[in-house]
């Protein structure tokens, strides 16, 4: 992977939608998932959803299942994030990250990480 690049984010008021994307450079063959995190202030990093790269399995937080929707297009080293139906809960900056093992959502087995990308919805 090596970088990873968020794009996406912005302003939104509540019951609206974002699309965040992920691009990534270079090719590390070890990823084992891509995974889209947040961080509100004040609080600790979370994941929100991630994929596996070849299975394809999907993961989800408990707090966007079914308002979020995870995909990768793999001819561009592209991850995305659908949001749909948001609310101020989900206010944080978003960062994309990549792994080498199956703790897809823990930020403490990435091994590569986006700059981020602030997502503000208000009420």
């Amino acid at each position: 992977q090596g970088q990873l690049v968020e794009s996406g984010g912005g302003s939104v008021q509540a019951g609206g939608s974002l699309l965040l994307s992920c691009a990534a450079s270079g090719n590390d063959d070890s990823i084992y998932c891509m995974t889209w995190f947040r961080q509100a202030p004040g609080k600790e990093r979370e994941g929100v959803a991630a994929i596996s790269r070849g299975v394809g399995a999907i993961f989800y937080a408990g707090s966007v299942k079914g308002r979020f929707t995870i995909s990768q297009y793999d001819a561009q080293n592209t991850v995305y994030l659908q949001m749909n139906t948001l609310n101020p809960e989900d206010t944080a900056m978003y960062y994309c990250a990549a792994g080498r093992t199956t703790g897809c959502m823990h930020a403490s087995d990435q091994t590569y990480w986006g700059q981020g990308t602030q997502v503000t919805v208000s009420s």
